[in-house]
């Protein structure tokens, strides 16, 4: 188990890297959207799955640690997501690190309601099948 949760969290921390640095770039650095939408993702990636696992037998324990301990652990940033609000606060930017705050809370949460939601149509359709 130990292996497919580190070879996750090896994929899943690239995966972060590549995503949040791409993001960055091409929206700038004054306001940091690479890790809002890791967040995000990651929230609804981490429903999806989680959702999915617990009502069927599809999912093995393995990958169930791979996908969610393992990719999900390694890919969500919320340590950087607290440094940055921090930083925010700091430089006095109280606007934007409310705003900051607020969506990343409140779209992860979303994000990880549509993925428990997800998870449950794409069982619906394969019970129905």
């Amino acid at each position: 188990m130990l292996w497919y949760i580190a070879a996750g969290s090896a994929i899943g921390g690239v995966s972060r890297y590549l995503v949040g640095s791409l993001l960055q770039r091409l929206t700038g650095t004054g306001f940091p959207a690479g890790t809002l939408l890791i967040n995000v993702s990651g929230s609804f990636l981490l429903g999806l799955i989680v959702q999915y696992a617990i009502e069927t037998s599809a999912v093995s324990p393995e990958l169930r640690g791979f996908l969610t301990i393992g990719f999900c652990g390694g890919y969500t940033t919320f340590s950087t997501f607290s440094y940055e609000s921090l930083a925010l606060i700091e430089d006095g930017q109280w606007t934007r690190a409310g705003l900051y705050i607020l969506l990343s809370v409140a779209l992860s949460i979303a994000a990880a309601l549509l993925g428990v939601l997800a998870a449950r149509q794409l069982i619906a359709i394969r019970t129905a099948g």
